[in-house]
Formats: C-alpha cells, structure tokens, sequence
C-alpha cells in the first residue's frame, strides 16, 4: 500500500518506489477514477485498476459487510 496522494503531488521518493513495484493495484470507489487518472498523469499505464461500483457497490452507500470484502478480494485476487 502506498500514498496516492504522494503519486499525484510528484513526490519523487513516491514515484521512485512506485516504479520499483512488481505490480500496482489501483481501486476506485466510482466511475471518477479518481486513483486510475492520478496514476495515468504521473505516466504509470501498467496497473491493475478496479472499481467498485463495476461490482454494484455504491460509494458511500453500501456496507461493508463480510460479503462485500469477499467480493472485492475476489475481483483482486482474479485480476492481479
């Protein structure tokens, strides 16, 4: 796990161990993309991105339950 925000404000000890990483795993909460952009702007393109509501999960709406993880661990999991 590592600072997107880091990523987006150009901090070079961030970008440095973020291009060292064996894969980046980008999770969105809603179709802004918000984590995919910050990454994109920063000049990464191989990432794993994942939305959540592609899942049917609402941002701010649906509850985190042991189902909901499990399928977000699921997506993860199938995808990296």
């Amino acid at each position: 796990m590592f600072c997107l925000v880091g990523i987006a404000g150009r901090v070079s000890p961030i970008l440095k161990t973020t291009e060292d990483s064996a894969r980046i795993l980008a999770i969105d909460g809603c179709d802004l993309d918000c984590a995919r952009n910050c990454l994109e702007l920063a000049d990464f393109r191989n990432f794993v991105h994942i939305r959540l509501n592609d899942l049917g999960l609402e941002k701010g709406r649906s509850p985190v339950t042991e189902q909901v993880v499990q399928t977000v661990a699921d997506m993860i999991s199938r995808n990296l």
